[in-house]
């Protein structure tokens, strides 16, 4: 699944907002983790190195100096 700034903001806000807050106070508050939301997702995928185990299985075409490929199955990644 990607990451979604908006929703994760949306989840926070969501959380600490009380069901009896005003409207206005409410869509502050949404808007602000919105924004937070899509900062730490930005800086994750912006900063983010990730590391996939060797051993994927994948089906490549072409010459030995011209190879396309994909992988055939799922592999696990690390990020650090």
């Amino acid at each position: 699944m990607a990451m979604n700034g908006k929703k994760l903001g949306d989840d926070i806000a969501e959380l600490i907002t009380a069901s009896d807050a005003p409207s206005d106070a409410k869509a502050s508050i949404k808007k602000l983790w919105e924004d937070i939301g899509n900062v730490i997702v930005n800086h994750i995928t912006q900063n983010a190195m990730i590391t996939v185990a060797a051993g994927i299985p994948v089906a490549t075409a072409g010459s030995e100096s011209a190879q396309t490929g994909a992988t055939t199955a799922t592999g696990t990644a690390t990020i650090m």
